[in-house]
């Protein structure tokens, strides 16, 4: 987490010196510790210097994965709406510190549904942290890598990101068999896919 903290500090230098900001994308599987990670660098940087954008604001609500028959693959790459987060990061990568806010969606885990115009990012915040498991796929996503100034990896190992999986679906609602049957189904098969773009990072955090 030190050798983190420094690297953020070194995007965070470089883009008050060049008065442009940065984004630094944190990518990984469910559950291997992005979010965790995302709250310490928040807690180490100088207040109000970053923001943490998360790519889950750009979840299709559930409504729209019924009726497209995802519902039960939610959390795959298709249930995600992909451009929509490109056009974001595209509008947080040019905007000015003059410029009006750049309002951002979130994820509403009690809610399990997303949240637009939830997150405001001020012009004159250098720094953009951005977190998902899909920063580094292709395919739909495949822009996505190229709007960020650094690119992460966060890996932990299988038992305890399967650990910690099961208990935040328990937290939120499922039954320990269903919580279970989900960790282990859908969000292992999405897993997989993130694993294969580990490779296209330039760093690698390992929690755990």
């Amino acid at each position: 987490m030190e050798e983190a903290t420094a690297r953020a500090l070194t995007l965070l230098d470089e883009a008050m010196r060049s008065g442009t900001r940065r984004l630094l994308g944190i990518a990984g599987a469910p559950g291997a510790g992005k979010s965790t990670l995302t709250d310490v660098l928040t807690e180490q940087l100088p207040a109000r210097s970053c923001i943490v954008v998360p790519m889950d604001g750009f979840h299709l609500a559930d409504v729209a994965l019924e009726r497209l028959g995802r519902l039960e693959r939610k959390g795959a790459p298709d249930t995600f709406d992909a451009a929509g987060y490109v056009a974001l990061l595209q509008r947080l990568r040019t905007a000015r510190r003059q410029d009006p806010p750049v309002w951002a969606p979130m994820f509403e885990r009690d809610l399990e549904q997303p949240l637009a115009g939830a997150i405001e990012v001020a012009g004159h915040v250098p720094l953009v942290i951005t977190e998902g498991n899909y920063l580094l796929a292709d395919d739909a996503f495949a822009h996505v890598r190229t709007m960020l100034d650094a690119r992460w990896f966060v890996e932990t190992p299988d038992d305890q990101r399967h650990a910690r999986l099961i208990a935040r679906h328990e937290r939120f609602g499922k039954s320990p068999a269903r919580a279970r049957d989900w960790a282990l189904g859908p969000d292992e098969a999405n897993a997989r896919l993130v694993a294969a773009t580990r490779d296209r990072a330039d760093a690698v955090v390992r929690c755990g």
